[in-house]
């Protein structure tokens, strides 16, 4: 491991899907989440993926292996948040979760809003563990996208509340908010 790669901000990138699991088909919620971050973060980073199926308990130890032990700053989910019986994302991350921030589900929903009626059916979350942020994220790289680019510009300064690292973002991208006071030069 180089020095860059030991200082890098470590992000999990979690899929969860029974099919993409078992391999019926190709997943393609990390290579959105990893193709989205390339592009927008100026801060290196470091990306820690897992690939699991829709079943509670593994997604947990997903979500606190990787901010417990592995140290990620950020974890973001993809799949698993809609109303079917097999949509346990959100009880997984809520299970591990110190607190609720119920604004990364409210505008996470209104994104996605603008562009499909059924985001209402949607229970995306934001939470902290420990030093993280984990966000759950809705399953298309579409909507991936378009979600990301509603509500990364307040991730960064989250991240710098609980004690993460200082991320930043490349210019023409998400225009990272923070107040003057939390300003670095």
């Amino acid at each position: 491991m180089t020095a860059a790669s030991r200082s890098a901000a470590k992000i999990g990138l979690v899929t969860v899907s029974d099919r993409a699991f078992q391999g019926i088909y190709e997943d393609q919620g990390i290579p959105a989440l990893q193709s989205w971050l390339d592009a927008t973060l100026s801060t290196p980073w470091q990306a820690l993926t897992r690939l699991v199926p829709d079943e509670q308990e593994l997604i947990e130890t997903a979500l606190k292996e990787l901010v417990d032990e592995q140290g990620c700053c950020l974890v973001l989910t993809t799949g698993g948040t809609g109303p079917a019986p097999r949509d346990v994302t959100p009880e997984a991350t809520l299970a591990v979760a110190d607190r609720v921030l119920d604004g990364f589900g409210e505008q996470m929903r209104a994104v996605s809003l603008k562009y499909v009626p059924t985001a209402i059916l949607s229970r995306q979350l934001g939470v902290v563990r420990k030093q993280a942020l984990i966000l759950n994220l809705p399953g298309q790289p579409k909507a991936i996208k378009e979600t990301l680019d509603g509500v990364f510009a307040a991730v960064p300064y989250c991240i710098d509340l609980i004690g993460g690292p200082y991320l930043e973002t490349k210019p023409d991208t998400v225009p990272v908010f923070r107040p003057k006071s939390a300003l670095r030069p």
